[in-house]
Formats: C-alpha cells, structure tokens, sequence
C-alpha cells in the first residue's frame, strides 16, 4: 500500500472526514481509549464511515510511523449518492440502468464487472458500505481504469438501495441460478437494475424479497454456477442487446 492510499492519526483522521474525503474505512487498534479516540469513534458512527477494529500488527504492517493506533484507508474514486444520481438521470432523459452488488468481495471480479459496466455504458455500480469490496487502487487496476470514468455509490444498505430505485420507478431484477425465468426472456428496456450476489452465497434473502424479477442463466454442465463476473457480463449486455434492438424498432 502506497502512503497515498492512507492517512493515519487520530486527528489527522478527524481533519480527513470533516474536509469531506472519501475514505473506504478506518482501521482502529483494539483497547484504544482516551477522549480524543471517543470523538472520532462518534464522528465516524455520525458520517457512516467503515470501522474496523485491529490488533496493532495490523496498523504497523501499513505503516510503522506513528500512527497512533488509527489509519484511514481512502477510496481511489469519488463516491457518489443515489439520491443524487438517479434524479440527475432522469432529468438528462437517458434510460438508466445501473448494477447493484450485493457482498462482491473479490476485488478481481469487482474489477471485471466494473470495467463490463464502463464499455457497455451502465449509468452506475452500487455496492454497500459493509461486507464488500474496498474501492482502493488494486481495483482501479483490476477494472483497467473504467472505475475512474463509472460512478460508484456505496450505500448504507443493498435493501435500501433496492426500495429507492422501485421507488423512483426502476424494475429490479435479481440473477440467481435457483430462478425460473431464463434470463433472455425478461424486458430490460425501461428503468433497470440489475442485482448480482456474492460469490459463495449469492444474494442476501432480505434483498431477494424486495427485487421485482428473479432471472438465471441456463447451466449444462456439471458445475452449478459461474463466476459472478461473467455471469454479470452476459446479463450486462443482453440488457445492452434488448436496448439496441428496441431503438432499431424505433427508427
């Protein structure tokens, strides 16, 4: 890790969230205690901020200055918010479309996903603020640049993320190999979102139920599923190849 990936003492740390940087989360050495450690503790619960609590072994294999029993880990891209996003592309008249994760922690399939978002034009990726992928410079690398150009938000919670963009008039699909409804046969052409789980456990059953369409991906072999970053890239552009196909009928 770079020493531009991270800031580290407490009141440096404070100074970071109160100037409004974005910071993927912040590790804090275990038994810290005193004042000044309190008034971040709240000021980083009052921002939503990701806290981890570490051994010191931790903090010195980042940095071996004094860090003061907490380092900051920044975000390599500018998090954005939903609530602001989605307004904004309904007013510049585009059909949005964005892909919801929920739990992707491998940072080389996040990667991969973000860089089909970026080439097939994906309005957004969203992840949530606990159990996901860190957005830091591997994954930059990982998504060959395209994190830099595709709007990230990172929300409180996938369930929430769900219920707004019903709400503001999006059809939720949900990928999952125990669907019935092969995944060609379901419209992608209005307002979409489209929701891939975790690697090992697929999607969450609190977020299953909030999702309008359940959809999957015909399997013939004898694994029962695929990687989730392919599985996302062939959902991805048959979303790409229904919208193509509904502007030629147009013209």
């Amino acid at each position: 890790m770079q020493p531009s990936d991270y800031i580290f003492g407490i009141r440096a740390v404070m100074e970071a969230v109160n100037a409004g940087r974005d910071i993927d989360r912040v590790y804090i050495r275990k038994g810290l205690s005193g004042p000044l450690a309190q008034e971040l503790t709240e000021l980083l619960r009052a921002n939503r901020i990701l806290t981890r609590y570490v051994p010191a072994e931790k903090l010195d294999k980042i940095t071996r200055k004094n860090h003061q029993g907490v380092i900051a880990i920044l975000s390599a891209v500018p998090y954005h918010q939903l609530g602001n996003l989605v307004p904004q592309l309904f007013e510049d008249g585009v059909m949005p479309f964005i892909v919801i994760l929920d739990g992707v922690t491998d940072v080389r399939n996040f990667g991969a996903i973000a860089r089909t978002c970026e080439c097939a034009g994906a309005d957004a990726i969203v992840i949530p603020d606990h159990g996901s992928v860190s957005v830091g410079g591997d994954a930059v690398k990982t998504s060959a640049g395209a994190l830099l150009h595709l709007p990230v938000c990172r929300e409180h919670s996938v369930v929430g993320a769900v219920k707004y963009l019903k709400n503001s008039g999006f059809k939720v699909v949900a990928v999952s190999e125990k669907a019935d409804i092969n995944y060609t046969t379901a419209s992608y052409t209005e307002p979409t979102a489209l929701v891939m789980g975790a690697e090992d456990s697929g999607i969450s059953d609190e977020v299953i139920r909030e999702c309008d369409t359940f959809v999957s991906i015909p399997m013939f072999g004898s694994i029962s599923s695929l990687n989730v970053s392919v599985a996302a890239g062939i959902l991805i552009y048959e979303v790409v190849r229904q919208r193509l196909e509904a502007d030629m009928e147009v013209i």
